[in-house]
């Protein structure tokens, strides 16, 4: 479904749906679309764009220790936090081990790319692979599920100010250690429900080299003060987490997305309950994250494949498929406001919300 203009659906609370609840394509019908070289992770291609970030961000540390002016921090803050978001988007083609056919080596750039940028590589990557695979189930989601209306009704001032509009700082922070709001377990300990007791060491891992991590920052704040801590270091992080949670939240907040309960969910429905973005300037630096229904439907084909794999499915989906060109902050200012829950019932649902100060 293409969203060409900035106008939107008013308020549908639940939709007689356009399409048959059974779909008229398969799995292997969109696998057949897409040519075999996109599913192929080309090793020098994926170190190149690896180094190639790592390069980047090495050249704006150095551009900014030599300025060192007020007038430049915030314009480096910007620009090494979309690069550690680029760099994030590097080890998220890891952990689905879409970056080389070798496990050793998705391991070791998924931990060299999210580690310094305080992301548990391992716990991070086994919860995604739990999205992946409950894309648009009310139920079994992870990433940014909806509530019901009940439960919206039910939940604390605070989390409504947090998760409807103060998301953008702090949703990524809150969910590894506390997982969301309703569905308990950190990212960081191997006894969490997000993972099997197989793995333990994968975990514990990770863990480890991120507290390493957090203990070198500690030390050089220590000697060189909070002051370098904020320039160097939490200015980006900061823009970083803004990226993170922006893109995951527009995936899979739109209107006219649908949601299934129970037995009305399936894999590929899931899948292609996303929604394309474009990015404009940003699409070609953070590696064309914005074609994101084709990664939910083939997750493990590399992101330089991705938007060749998209052109060829549009035919085969038609109106299943979803995009939108409106522009970033449009859709973000509409679906904060207008994504706020489900229906209590209903085995396809969408979005809906009603006026909190209406007589």
């Amino acid at each position: 479904m293409q969203l060409e203009s900035v106008q939107f659906n008013q308020n549908p609370a639940v939709k007689s749906s356009q399409d048959e609840d059974k779909l008229p394509f398969t799995l292997a019908d969109l696998k057949a679309a897409i040519p075999a070289e996109c599913f192929e992770p080309s090793v020098a291609k994926s170190l190149y764009y690896f180094f190639r970030d790592v390069a980047i961000v090495a050249g704006l540390y150095a551009l900014a220790n030599y300025l060192d002016s007020w007038y430049f921090w915030p314009v480096f803050w910007v620009m090494q936090g979309t690069m550690f978001w680029a760099l994030f988007v590097v080890g998220h083609d890891c952990g689905h081990q879409s970056f080389s056919k070798h496990k050793w080596l998705n391991d070791l750039v998924g931990h060299l790319s999210h580690t310094p940028i305080l992301v548990p590589y391992h716990g991070w990557r086994i919860s995604h692979r739990t999205h992946h695979k409950n894309t648009g189930s009310v139920e079994n989601d992870e990433s940014w599920y909806p509530l019901s209306e009940s439960q919206y009704k039910q939940l604390p001032s605070l989390q409504k100010l947090i998760r409807y509009y103060l998301f953008l700082p702090l949703a990524y922070p809150i969910y590894l250690f506390q997982r969301t709001p309703g569905k308990s377990g950190s990212h960081f300990d191997p006894r969490s429900s997000l993972f099997k007791p197989s793995e333990k060491w994968d975990i514990l891992t990770s863990t480890i080299l991120w507290i390493g991590m957090v203990g070198l920052l500690g030390f050089l704040t220590y000697q060189w003060g909070w002051m370098w801590l904020i320039k160097y270091y939490a200015g980006p992080y900061v823009v970083f987490v803004i990226w993170l949670d922006l893109v995951t939240y527009l995936h899979h907040t739109e209107q006219d997305l649908p949601w299934y309960r129970g037995d009305n969910w399936t894999f590929l429905k899931g899948a292609i309950s996303t929604i394309d973005r474009d990015y404009g300037i940003f699409n070609h630096i953070h590696h064309d994250i914005g074609t994101h229904v084709a990664h939910h439907i083939f997750l493990n084909m590399p992101h330089y494949n991705l938007l060749k794999a998209t052109e060829a499915i549009k035919p085969v989906m038609g109106d299943y498929y979803y995009k939108s060109d409106v522009p970033i902050w449009k859709a973000l200012l509409h679906s904060a406001k207008v994504c706020r829950f489900i229906p209590d019932e209903g085995g396809k649902v969408y979005h809906t919300y009603y006026q909190e100060n209406a007589k």
